[in-house]
């Protein structure tokens, strides 16, 4: 059944007249399209508890005050304060399977779903105030509130949690039923959970559970470093690792084989993806989810962090009718997202765009986008030769692995395509040899590539606690800088403060190499001119390297030093 509009229940009430839902209606698209609700509140109209009503009638729910309710503390902590504050729910009642919330923000009918997923329960819907909510979470989630710390330590205090796992670890055949309710528990739902929650949260991108003989270690990768969190006790290790399977839709059962899955998510309003990965180990199955936030990823090429003159260059290669671009980089250093954002770009009625991944990260409407599974022989290589026949005017091969792809991709340029690509290699120079030995002739390098970018992503100084310092000497001499030249320069380091989780570190800075094949590096690729050699014409013609951009960067108080030493190399 259709809902009636939220105006239309306001008149109803007689809590406005016509005359105003036209105002409400005429502001609602002065303000780019704010609820309508909110705006009749910000003029007056009505009042918060109205308002409750109002939606409660909307979405057929019941209005509660939440100032004279008598929340078992129980039922409280089945939402972790994370969860709460992320959501902006309060659990109110707990009734067998069925679990009571009340949210300011009934339209978000995800939250329903998202919950049931997260805890298990069968999810009822009550209708508060924005007020309300704010002063239920202050009041229940500001003091004793629930940590990572101190659900382990409940979780190894929990006797019956112990001896449930000890049962199902010692039955002689695998206790599929007792895992799978260990599994289901309250503690490691909640673990889980939370964990899940706060990687999201701080941007993480990649969650590791790993199993050894004396500890079951769970560590969070955010911006490219990975960090430890309170170990969890050895002996849920497979109560934990179960959950995220059935999460993931995965075989329980089967222990002895790798599995992928995925888990889809949407958490605090943000659509997010992980990708499970399972890999039987010594002492039990290590899981690494890879968290891929589509709402935080913004496909916009003026903010990958390119300095003026790259995006100019980069720009004007990319609108090219025909030719190869290659970006070039080890696994996270952000090549898919600058690809993304050249595509999204390019995306226009006048032209078909066709990629090929592995996996297909990120949705983009206009663009065909096909996975790759190699199980059932859907290679880059048999997916490529089928996207020529769908007459496509750009095309993204997720990664050039083989001979054979890269053949095909030389095929497809030189019949008019404009490809894109990446290639696992250290610098934009390089990419050339590699692609020499991986087989293609030099004469098809020179008539195919236009450019190769090759990018690095290193931490950037946290802003809140940055702190001007003086560089040790082995530091100046890795970067090749004199003590003299040094006095001249400023640099600088994150102290760590709360803000940045005492790292010193706040977010990730694009490092950038952008070599155009002009003329007479083409002349040079066809005499089988070395790297070095292909370098310095390179950086003759303007090209500026990737120890060059960290340089900036350090200069500018973006990075540090120790950042840019670990993720580039010297040039030779």
């Amino acid at each position: 059944m259709a809902l009636k509009r939220i105006g239309q229940i306001l008149v109803d009430l007689g809590l406005i007249d016509e005359t105003q839902l036209e105002t409400m209606l005429e502001e609602q698209q002065a303000r780019g399209g704010e609820l309508l609700g909110r705006i009749g509140l910000s003029l007056g109209f009505y009042t918060d508890e109205q308002l409750g009503e109002a939606l409660g009638e909307q979405w057929n729910t019941t209005f509660v005050t939440l100032y004279d309710q008598e929340i078992p503390t129980d039922t409280l902590r089945l939402l972790s304060e994370p969860m709460a504050q992320l959501y902006r729910v309060i659990a109110i009642k707990l009734d067998g399977n069925r679990l009571t919330v009340a949210t300011a923000a009934p339209q978000k009918i995800q939250i329903a779903d998202e919950l049931r997923t997260l805890l298990g329960y069968e999810i009822d819907i009550l209708v508060a105030t924005d007020p309300e909510i704010d002063k239920a979470l202050e009041k229940y989630y500001s003091s004793d509130i629930d940590t990572v710390e101190s659900l382990v330590e409940g979780m190894e205090k929990d006797a019956e949690l112990a001896a449930a796992a000890a049962a199902a670890a010692s039955s002689n055949a695998f206790d599929l039923t007792g895992i799978e309710a260990l599994a289901e528990s309250a503690p490691v739902r909640k673990l889980l959970n939370m964990v899940l929650l706060l990687a999201i949260r701080d941007g993480a991108s990649d969650i590791h559970f790993e199993p050894f003989e004396q500890e079951f270690r769970i560590r969070i990768k955010a911006d490219g470093v990975l960090y430890e969190m309170v170990p969890p006790p050895k002996h849920l290790a497979i109560a934990i690792t179960t959950r995220i399977k059935v999460m993931a839709n995965l075989d329980i059962a089967e222990r002895r084989l790798p599995q992928d899955g995925r888990i889809e998510l949407t958490v605090g309003g943000h659509p997010v993806d992980l990708r499970v990965s399972v890999l039987p180990t010594l002492f039990g199955e290590s899981v690494v989810m890879r968290v891929l936030d589509r709402g935080v990823v913004s496909l916009d090429l003026t903010k990958v962090g390119m300095n003026d003159m790259i995006l100019r260059q980069f720009r004007e290669v990319i609108i090219r009718p025909n030719g190869i671009v290659l970006v070039t980089g080890p696994t996270g250093s952000g090549k898919t997202t600058t690809l993304y954002s050249a595509l999204s770009e390019l995306n226009t009625i006048e032209d078909k765009l066709i990629t090929t991944e592995d996996p297909v990260e990120y949705d983009i409407d206009g663009i065909v986008q096909v996975p790759i599974d190699a199980d059932i022989g859907n290679t880059f290589a048999a997916c490529l030769r089928a996207i020529l026949r769908q007459d496509p005017d750009r095309i993204l091969v997720g990664e050039i692995r083989d001979v054979e792809t890269a053949e095909i991709a030389v095929q497809a340029s030189l019949t008019g395509h404009m490809v894109f690509s990446t290639l696992h290699t250290n610098d934009a120079p390089s990419t050339v040899t590699r692609l020499r030995d991986m087989g293609v002739p030099p004469f098809l390098i020179t008539a195919t590539v236009e450019a190769i970018l090759a990018q690095r992503l290193v931490r950037r100084i946290c802003t809140n606690c940055i702190e001007e310092i003086q560089p040790e000497a082995d530091i100046l001499a890795d970067l090749e800088i004199s003590t003299e030249e040094a006095l001249s320069k400023k640099f600088y380091r994150g102290k760590g403060c709360e803000k940045c989780n005492n790292t010193g570190y706040k977010g990730r800075l694009g490092l950038f190499e952008l070599m155009i094949v002009n003329d007479e590096m083409r002349d040079l690729i066809m005499r089988n001119a070395s790297t070095e050699v292909l370098r310095e014409a390179a950086r003759k013609a303007g090209m500026v390297t990737l120890r060059e951009a960290g340089m900036d960067g350090i200069f500018a108080g973006d990075t540090t030093a120790e950042e840019v030493i670990r993720e580039t190399i010297l040039e030779a």
